[in-house]
């Protein structure tokens, strides 16, 4: 295939490939690398399926073309386990406080999330909220993934305050 040459690394690991220009991310991750956990869902941005955390930013990867992320370092659902494939405490947090029902959204969702307690490890309600505005669930009306995001900033929050009492 004749195309650019780009090299990024994805969930910790190289690669390089020829991408046409007009290749948006989601479809280089989907067709090309293999990852089908971000989903391809209104191709307008507005649903938030297929957000991916790029270079520390969440991004909806049908707005961003793959020689864009080229030297970016990308994470999506399928890196966000830990590498023994332990659960994160958001992937925990949606299993254990029911917050998701047909999944369709379920990546998106997480990854947005992962980035959202990374910029605000403690996060009301509200910001909570706020946060996850740009991923719609058709589902769940939101409430079971807010708790799932309090429990997960709960869980990640544990270390911390127990450092901090020491």
């Amino acid at each position: 295939m004749a195309g650019h040459p780009i090299s990024l690394s994805i969930n910790g690991r190289t690669v390089e490939s020829l991408v046409e220009p007009r290749t948006l991310l989601i479809h280089f991750l989907r067709e090309q690398v293999g990852l089908t956990g971000p989903h391809i869902g209104c191709d307008t941005s507005h649903c938030g399926a297929c957000t991916v955390d790029l270079d520390g930013k969440s991004v909806k990867a049908c707005t961003v073309f793959a020689v864009q992320a080229d030297g970016a370092r990308v994470l999506t659902i399928e890196g966000i386990a830990a590498a023994d494939g332990s659960l994160h405490a958001l992937q925990e947090g949606f299993r254990q406080c029911h917050a998701l029902q047909c999944g369709f959204c379920t990546p998106g969702m997480i990854t947005r999330a992962y980035r959202l307690l990374k910029e605000n490890p403690h996060p009301s309600e509200e910001q909570i909220r706020f946060g996850i505005a740009g991923n719609l669930c058709r589902c769940t009306g939101y409430q079971n993934i807010v708790k799932a995001i309090q429990y997960a900033a709960a869980k990640l929050g544990e270390p911390a305050i127990q450092e901090a009492a020491q």
